[in-house]
């Protein structure tokens, strides 16, 4: 994954208004209007929202009559838990090799 792919990807999933959009997307799809409903924001707000997690593809919009659909693309969240994964295994093999000179004999 690119570093501008992550970058947009981790950037929309900073806020906690867009996770829970995507944990909502998840059980099923649901209407922006559905959607703006549950927040204390006004639809523009949610829209807004709905854009930046569609641009770091963790989400689409789907024609549904005269509403668009949001449906969360799981995919995405399964490449960003992988790329974290990869960071993590960097981070545990730095410590296994610290723990290997902390292990040596001192001369």
């Amino acid at each position: 994954m690119a570093d501008d792919e992550l970058d947009r990807l981790f950037r929309a999933l900073a806020d906690a208004t867009r996770r829970d959009i995507v944990r909502r997307t998840l059980v099923g799809s649901v209407s922006v209007s559905g959607l703006a409903a549950d927040y204390a924001m006004s639809f523009a707000a949610v829209q807004k929202h709905v854009a930046v997690l569609e641009s770091a593809g963790l989400v689409s919009k789907i024609p549904s009559g005269r509403e668009r659909l949001v449906r969360a693309e799981p995919e995405q969240l399964a490449r960003a838990r992988r790329a974290l994964a990869e960071l993590e295994a960097i981070w545990r093999q730095r410590d296994i090799q610290l723990d290997a000179i902390l292990a040596e004999p001192e001369e």
